[in-house]
């Protein structure tokens, strides 16, 4: 993650002024000076992936392209004027009274040490699950549905600032607000693993009670914070000593996940991944099945083990073929397995409510035996030269492309499908071409394709040159 570099270190690397370009991480830096202005230092022989992430840090609408050819029209009109250069090294600034944004007085330094996304250094990795350890709770979920974090003491410092992978290691954002006994802040989270630090008076700190930390990748520690979504409940066994659950998603360690018991019920909260998962509960040295849960199945052993499904629904439907005798579904969330998901019978046709974790699918319905695309989804993707029904649970981005209503095939391609020619098939709906994804955090660089021909998407002021005759749109999660 971003560490904090001290003032005086950032000022004794300016006074050095020839330092190597392998050091680009020193090169490149974001500070707040002591008269309410940010300072951008870039080095534009950089690479072009690191000046994308520290233009995102500065929330600026550069791009590495138009940088390193000392192209800094985009700085301009986002408000940054040019006080100095030496070589490739370039200094900007920009005054704080424009960002109506916290802000800081104080110097401190944003180093390039830019966190990544998806279990790269500062952003934790997919896990199935997580509980939080803390020697005392600082750090809890309010009835509002937002996140509390507590940091007792340090009633001296002027500001504390709470930064995490949940608003990109900002250190404009996340001002906490000083209590008689310490600093408080309330967090909008999504469900899931967290890592973060309070950053104390310049200095990046870690949570000192929380007891889980973990390595960003980078030779940093950050803290870790687990919110949870799912309650495990086991009525009755009123006089058991010890409940534990356990499953697939601890390798079926029933020492870890220790219940408590509430009234007549033995509980445990804990983050749980969306998917599908197994379980049992174990009762003083006993394995028990969950009586409250009715699906269940047989695993490679023999054993029997519940059987629990988090997600979103989604309801697939097939018009007609009423006379067919049976109609599944198959897709990516199956590995393309037929005829294990069957859909019901209705009055017009066949019906299935199906949870799914979120994620980009393809699929298809079998009819008798027979592969059919969803005939009421426009939306299609090509997969090993096959073309699918595309459907997209818990969408967070839509692609849109307008004025082009006389097309005939309009598609999406870019990073997020390796560049396929076929890409993602949009439909056609009052003119405009559209077509949802789920999208992790991070950067994308994408296309439409317009009956056969490239195109940028004219709505996307963001691009970059991917060659001298070509160039793609650029997208970023967040």
């Amino acid at each position: 993650m971003k560490r904090c570099y001290g003032y005086m270190v950032f000022i004794a690397v300016l006074l050095l002024g020839n330092i190597q370009t392998a050091m680009a991480q020193s090169r490149n830096s974001l500070r707040i000076t002591d008269n309410n202005h940010l300072v951008l230092q870039i080095d534009i022989q950089s690479s072009k992936k690191t000046l994308d992430s520290i233009f995102n840090i500065a929330g600026v609408s550069a791009n590495a392209d138009q940088i390193q050819k000392a192209n800094f029209i985009a700085l301009d009109k986002d408000g940054w004027t040019m006080a100095d250069h030496q070589g490739s090294l370039y200094h900007f600034n920009r005054s704080l009274e424009k960002l109506n944004e916290n802000p800081q007085k104080d110097p401190y330094t944003i180093s390039l040490q830019i966190p990544q996304i998806d279990g790269k250094p500062g952003y934790p990795a997919e896990v199935k699950y997580g509980v939080n350890k803390f020697a005392n709770v600082t750090v809890y979920q309010l009835s509002s549905g937002l996140t509390r974090f507590m940091l007792p003491g340090y009633t001296q410092a002027k500001r504390v600032m709470l930064s995490g992978n949940f608003n990109n290691w900002s250190t404009l954002k996340g001002a906490m607000t000083k209590t008689d006994g310490g600093w408080i802040i309330d967090v909008k989270l999504p469900s899931g693993i967290c890592q973060y630090k309070y950053i104390i008076q310049g200095r990046w700190t870690t949570d000192p009670n929380n007891l889980q930390n973990a390595d960003d990748g980078n030779g940093n520690t950050n803290s870790v914070y687990c919110k949870y979504n799912y309650t495990f409940k086991l009525k009755g066994y009123t006089s058991a000593h010890k409940v534990s659950v356990a499953g697939d998603f601890n390798n079926w360690n029933s020492d870890e996940l220790i219940m408590e018991k509430h009234g007549d019920t033995w509980e445990k909260q804990l983050y749980l991944s969306d998917g599908k998962h197994a379980y049992r509960f174990m009762v003083d040295g006993e394995w028990v099945t969950d009586p409250a849960n009715s699906v269940k199945e047989k695993d490679d052993n023999g054993k029997i083990n519940c059987v629990l499904v988090l997600g979103e629904v989604v309801h697939f439907k097939l018009k007609g073929y009423t006379d067919a005798e049976k109609v599944s579904v198959a897709g990516d969330f199956n590995n393309w397995t037929p005829n294990k998901i069957f859909l019901k019978k209705t009055k017009d046709g066949w019906t299935l409510p199906l949870i799914l974790s979120p994620g980009n699918y393809g699929y298809k319905f079998i009819v008798d035996d027979r592969w059919i695309t969803d005939p009421d989804n426009l939306n299609y993707i090509v997969e090993k030269g096959v073309q699918n029904s595309f459907v997209a649970v818990k969408p967070n981005y839509t692609f849109r492309l307008k004025g082009f209503g006389n097309a005939k095939s309009v598609k999406l391609t870019g990073t997020f499908i390796n560049w396929d020619k076929n890409g993602y098939t949009m439909s056609k709906k009052n003119g405009d071409w559209t077509i949802s994804l789920n999208l992790k955090p991070g950067k994308y660089v994408y296309n439409f394709i317009v009956d056969g021909k490239s195109i940028l998407d004219p709505d996307n002021k963001y691009w970059e040159q991917h060659n001298s005759e070509n160039a793609n749109s650029v997208l970023w999660i967040e």
